[in-house]
């Protein structure tokens, strides 16, 4: 029976990834944050619900040991514990803008350097990382968590050619936006700052559009739309290497890939004034 080691399995993709794999008869090591509060996979015979923090690197070590204790070997590591900052650049504090990258790239990279000793003894393995559209286009506000999606993306792609030579594969995926509570608990807003005036006009003009696009529900895929690319992903036996998930994801990296770069940043400038 193969076996998949989730980060972030609390919430949103990772809960749903967990659910659809189970089903599939996989072993799941569903890692959150504060797994006292789980309630519905510790029912499951094939779910393993572990505590890992990927900022702290004790938590990354103790719950891959357990995992591995109980279930021999893991097959997939999905890389998708990360959360989003929006605001002004200005606005952001060094803690803010240190912690968007503890979680969303540094922790990524311990999270792997821990794998892969256990892939190499193997000699096989899986990682997929859960990038974004964020981190092939981008939009105003949200430039910290744009950075560290292009940070994993860069990683990811660079770090594929030497996993390549221990029989390790890379995978990424790339979800637009998604019904999840992304905005929410996974969202951190600093835009309050009553001494950046000379913005005032900018922010305004952007919450507006931004409230209508929150309106369009319509946009956002289910969270089990990247579930089941997940699946794909860890199944179809290819060398695909990315995987764009939600109709407007894939519009976007299309047009930005097949415009002219000016008339790009100018379309999307113009979009959210």
């Amino acid at each position: 029976m193969n076996t998949i080691f989730i980060t972030g399995a609390s919430s949103g993709i990772g809960r749903a990834t967990v659910k659809h794999f189970a089903e599939r008869g996989w072993n799941v090591v569903a890692t959150m944050r504060s797994p006292e509060q789980e309630t519905e996979f510790i029912t499951l015979d094939n779910v393993l619900v572990l505590r890992l923090d990927v900022e702290k690197e004790d938590t990354i070590q103790s719950a891959l040991a357990e995992a591995i204790r109980q279930f021999g070997s893991i097959d997939v590591l999905l890389n998708n514990a990360g959360y989003g900052t929006m605001g002004l650049i200005e606005a952001a504090t060094d803690e803010q803008i240190r912690r968007q990258f503890e979680v969303n790239v540094f922790g990524l990279i311990h999270m792997t350097k821990a794998m892969l000793p256990h892939f190499r003894s193997n000699q096989k393995g899986l990682l997929i990382n859960i990038s974004s559209m964020g981190g092939k286009v981008t939009f105003p506000t949200m430039s910290l968590y744009h950075s560290s999606k292009f940070a994993v993306e860069g990683f990811s792609e660079s770090v594929s050619y030497e996993l390549a030579s221990q029989n390790i594969k890379v995978k990424l995926i790339e979800p637009g936006a998604i019904q999840t509570d992304f905005g929410g608990r996974s969202m951190e807003f600093y835009f309050n700052d009553d001494a950046l005036t000379d913005y005032k006009v900018f922010t305004t003009a952007f919450r507006s559009k931004l409230g209508e696009m929150e309106k369009q529900s319509s946009y956002a895929s289910p969270p089990e739309m990247v579930a089941e690319t997940i699946y794909q992903a860890a199944t179809d036996g290819t060398n695909q290497f990315r995987y764009v998930v939600g109709p407007d994801a894939k519009m976007l990296i299309h047009m930005k890939e097949n415009t002219d770069e000016e008339e790009y940043l100018t379309n999307i400038a113009q979009h959210f004034s």
